[in-house]
């Protein structure tokens, strides 16, 4: 067992603290990872306001990479020193959608089995809810051998492990589950991170026209950055007819809403062309409905209402390819980066990524 340095949230919407935490040696089918650089993202602070579960406390962070330092028994494919980024979805291999050769739908993923403990103060033992199964705001994190992705070492930690979530769901709502393809138009309603991400994908595959739209000028001019050839002010246009308008008054091929909000959901719907696709990869909230739309509109306009779970990534598969890419200088994941942060400022950058004032903050160990 270690006792290193992590950022937990105790209690809904109180601010997180850095405290000792008791890091358990590899179990079967584990491993240790020294943990380099880990992306602040919204979801961290979902789990802060209780907005995924109340399973307090939790150990926040999970977009990240780092170097594996042990392993467990029964791991074959992992060692000490390999560079890996962190992910939550490791497929089990044996589920019906792994049986049917659909991997990046598999039903039972997995994490680590030992848990991670408070190791000070009157709670001291008590398990922590690792964030999306990793909790990577720590200097080393116990996760399933299954999350780690090998990686060529040459990559920037800071950079790459925004793969871990954010950034790849844009790319893989574009790339993978929009099925963007050369000459395509796209639009994107919503330019944070995994918005930007989509712009990025959309251009990565070879979109023909690409509208951004936000409401936000400075979310605007960093999708612009990545690819946007177009952008829409919501403040001022109306992004249906906008979108309409730079389209030859089709809508576009593919429409990707990355807010995650009913209203901005109708505006995707109706902001696409006949026989396109809507590709939902923001995360509402379990209260929202999903609009009053005539069902003769949902039949008569055809095409694909689809969503978009981390990008419908297959780690193994994407992650390296995705870095390689970065690599080569054809894919731009250090412009996600907006500022290198210490341990003790994720709750301060939480403030900063609410305000719109960063794509990403990224903490380095």
């Amino acid at each position: 067992m270690q006792r290193v340095r992590g950022v937990v949230a105790s209690r809904k919407g109180a601010p997180v603290e850095l405290v000792e935490i008791d890091v358990p040696d590899p179990g079967p089918g584990e491993a240790v990872v020294r943990v380099q650089a880990c992306g602040v993202c919204h979801t961290d602070l979902h789990y802060r306001e209780g907005g995924i579960n109340d399973d307090f406390p939790f150990l926040l962070g999970h977009e990240a990479a780092g170097v594996v330092e042990s392993v467990g028994p029964e791991v074959h494919d992992l060692a000490p020193g390999d560079f890996v980024i962190l992910n939550w979805r490791a497929v089990c291999g044996h589920c019906r959608a792994c049986d049917r050769g659909e991997p990046w739908y598999c039903f039972a993923t997995f994490n680590a089995t030992q848990n991670m403990t408070l190791a000070d103060g009157p709670d001291a033992g008590r398990a922590l809810s690792p964030a999306l199964g990793i909790g990577a705001f720590i200097e080393k994190t116990l996760v399933a051998a299954g999350q780690c992705t090998k990686v060529d070492p040459r990559a920037r930690p800071a950079a790459v492990g925004l793969l871990g979530c954010g950034v790849m769901a844009g790319l893989g709502a574009a790339m993978n589950t929009g099925g963007v393809r050369r000459g395509m138009s796209v639009a994107v309603i919503g330019c944070g991170g995994v918005g930007c991400a989509a712009v990025a994908g959309s251009a990565l595959a070879g979109a023909g026209r690409i509208i951004a739209v936000d409401l936000d000028e400075r979310k605007l001019a960093r999708a612009r950055g990545l690819g946007a050839t177009h952008t829409v002010d919501a403040k001022v246009n109306d992004p249906v007819e906008a979108i309409r308008d730079l389209t030859g008054g089709h809508g576009a091929d593919v429409v990707i809403e990355a807010v995650g909000r009913p209203e901005t959901w109708e505006q995707a719907f109706y902001a696409r062309d006949l026989a396109g696709t809507v590709v939902l990869v923001g995360v509402p909230t379990p209260d929202m409905r999903i609009p009053d739309i005539p069902l003769i509109d949902v039949f008569g306009r055809g095409g694909s209402l689809k969503s978009s779970w981390y990008g419908d990534c297959l780690p193994s598969r994407d992650f390296p390819m995705l870095v390689d890419l970065y690599l080569q200088g054809r894919l731009d994941l250090d412009a996600f980066v907006s500022e290198e942060i210490a341990l003790d400022d994720v709750e301060a950058a939480f403030t900063r990524m609410q305000q719109g004032e960063v794509l990403r903050s990224v903490v380095l160990l």
